[in-house]
This record gives C-alpha cells, structure tokens and sequence, in this order.
C-alpha cells in the first residue's frame, strides 16, 4: 500500500510540472498580452483539477497495468510451450510467431480506437468539412493504418531485418500517394500519423517491442525493440490516404 502511494505521489508530482507550464503561458497570455479576465474562473480552476486528477490516475494505470500487461503478453506469446518448440532451438522461423502478429494488430486497432486524440482530429475533421468526413470512418481507417503497422513492425523484429527498409519504403508509398490522392485529405492524413502516437497507443506499443526482442533469441532490445511507434506513424498516413482514394473512386464510379 505504502508502495502505491509513494508511486502515486511520484506521478501527481511528475504531471504537477509538466501541466504547471501550460496552465502558466495561457493565463500569462490571458492577463498579460490580452489584458482580460476570465469569465468562468470558477469553472476553469475545476476543470483543470480535474485534466489535473485524470491525467494522474491515467498514467497511473498504464504504469501499474497496461504497460506490464503488454510485456507479460509478448513474454507468453514468445515462449517455447506456447510456440510448440524446443526451449533450446536457436533460430525460430517468423511463421512460428503467428499470434504474435495478430495480438500486435488487435492492440493497434484497439488503442488507436480508444486514443482521445485521434478523437479529438476527428470531430474537428467533421465540423469543418460539414460532416462530409465521417468520424468514425476517419478513426477506423487509422485503426487499420496502425494495425497492419504494428504487425510488420512485430515481423521486423521477428525476423531482425533492418527497419530502414520499412520505413523508406514506406514513404516512397506515401510519396506516391500523395501526388495521386485528394488535396482535401492530404494534410489530414500527415496529421493522422502524428496524434495515434500519444497516451494510449505509446506505452502498449513499446512494451510489445521491449517484450518482443526480449525474448526472442538473437535479438537486442535497444537495437531491436524500438521502431514500432515509427511503424504506428508512418503506416497510418497509407490508410487515410488510401481510404480517402477508394472513396473517390467509387464516387466517381456511381456518378458514371
């Protein structure tokens, strides 16, 4: 118990000066450049405990829960009993880590699912194109994006080939994309990328490379796992782009 709360003072503490220098520049600029009082103090003091509460208790649970829980479920997925083989064989084929690849897809389409700031893009996407880009059509094509992601970002590690490739590939493919797709969709789509790496989706992924590449044999876990969050941003900016591209088409399609 004693333990719990010495972690939990460590973390209201730690989100005590990551928040303060936020909540300083936007009153600093409220009363010092714009030279105007709240309307609301009252509600806003209560609403940035509360960001203040949340945020605690958030990291708190991915410190005590999802973030353990990510590395137990690599360490058990990679284990000898669970693959059917023998704990002394040296080199182990990637069609052996079969589950692997799909729990590494399941936990990127759930938590870019859950991300609030992929959330946050979305609505803010479907106000100012009137509702033509549809929230949940958004989030799902990232989901997708980050899924296949983490999946060939576990076989990289699986197999120990150079994560260069991936990504230079990669965006040669966006690169390609980009020239083709619509104009409208672009700079949403770069943006996609960039907000499914944040609270959710960063601590589960980088357990599951940590977890990954230590404990399968030959691999390092500084030079193998990490890598798979450049996975979960680059593979996104495909999905969006790509969904937005079949749309089009078949707009095209039933207009003809």
């Amino acid at each position: 118990m004693n333990d719990l709360l010495t972690h939990f003072l460590q973390v209201l503490t730690g989100t005590l000066l990551d928040v303060l220098p936020i909540a300083g520049i936007l009153f600093g600029f409220q009363f010092l450049v714009l030279r105007r009082p709240l309307k609301n103090p009252k509600e806003v003091l209560i609403g940035l405990l509360m960001v203040l509460l949340g945020l605690v208790l958030f990291l708190e649970g991915l410190d005590l829960a999802l973030f353990p829980l990510g590395k137990l479920m690599a360490s058990q997925l990679t284990s000898p009993e669970f693959l059917g083989i023998s704990p002394h064989m040296q080199e182990v084929e990637w069609h052996h880590y079969l589950w692997v690849y799909l729990f590494a897809a399941s936990i990127g389409f759930s938590t870019t699912i859950a991300e609030p700031s992929l959330i946050a893009v979305t609505i803010k996407a479907n106000q100012v194109s009137g509702g033509a880009i549809s929230q949940w059509g958004l989030r799902i094509a990232v989901a997708i994006g980050v899924a296949v992601g983490i999946a060939i970002g576990s076989y990289r590690i699986i197999s120990g080939t150079p994560l260069h490739w991936y990504i230079m590939t990669g965006y040669v493919v966006v690169t390609v994309q980009t020239l083709y797709a619509p104009r409208t969709i672009i700079a949403l789509a770069y943006d996609s990328g960039g907000v499914t790496t944040s609270t959710v989706t960063v601590p589960l992924v980088a357990a599951l490379g940590l977890g990954l590449s230590s404990n399968i044999p030959g691999r390092n876990p500084l030079l193998d796992g990490f890598g798979l969050i450049g996975f979960a941003s680059l593979f996104p900016i495909i999905s969006v782009m790509a969904y937005a591209q079949l749309s089009e088409w078949r707009s095209n399609k039933r207009n003809r």
